[in-house]
């Protein structure tokens, strides 16, 4: 198995014989696009995971890519469904909190997440376990450096508690996990490393993929 990022919150899990594809937003270096015409040519199985709503982790193309191709399936949260209006007979499953889904490939599991819809773990049929945490963070914006925009309406206590409330949950499950994709966010200033090592040090991982940036050569210009 191949774990490519693709942008921002984007990965792309390549094996023989399927290709999992979480949170696609954008594809400025036509990378996933270049998988999914080898896909076509290949009678590959594509699946698009998508674990919330929001703008930078769901590209609506991929409804209509999924109507279109036999062997392309959509499983999205439970939101992005309502919110995104996506027709009810499209997607293989609705994800929520509990929600396991079996394919001949892998086993998908949705956990609950510190924001919208779910976080989600993938067992691939070999062994190799995915945990992809689409916005499932915790969320510790210092005081002063607080977005304007920011709907954070519970305390750092409150949110420290949440998010361990998550990790335990995943921990039960899968205390060993093999790739780990997890939130990198600079708008958190200093604290941007707090969740990501709250992560590691609760589930034992052997590789991290931080995510949730745009552009890596701004974050680390900054």
């Amino acid at each position: 198995m191949q774990l490519i990022h693709i942008y921002h919150s984007c990965f792309a899990a390549v094996d023989e014989g399927y290709l999992v594809v979480y949170d696609y937003w954008q594809d400025p270096k036509g990378t996933l696009h270049a998988l999914l015409e080898n896909a076509l040519q290949s009678d590959i199985e594509v699946f698009f995971v998508v674990s919330h709503f929001h703008t930078d982790h769901f590209n609506p193309e991929i409804t209509g890519w999924c109507k279109e191709h036999e062997g392309w399936h959509l499983i999205p949260s439970y939101d992005t469904i309502r919110r995104r209006r996506i027709p009810r007979e499209v997607p293989l499953a609705e994800l929520r909190p509990g929600t396991r889904v079996e394919t001949p490939y892998f086993t998908l599991k949705a956990y609950h997440s510190t924001d919208v819809g779910v976080s989600t773990v993938t067992e691939l049929k070999e062994g190799t376990v995915l945990y992809h945490a689409g916005d499932n963070n915790n969320w510790y914006f210092p005081s002063d450096e607080l977005p304007a925009s920011s709907r954070v309406k519970i305390t750092a206590e409150q949110m420290d508690k949440l998010y361990a409330s998550t990790l335990r949950e995943i921990k039960h499950d899968y205390p060993v996990i093999d790739h780990a994709m997890v939130p990198v966010d600079h708008r958190l200033g200093q604290e941007m490393m707090r969740g990501p090592l709250q992560f590691i040090q609760a589930i034992e991982v052997h590789y991290f993929h931080p995510m949730h940036y745009a552009d890596l050569s701004a974050l680390l210009a900054e």
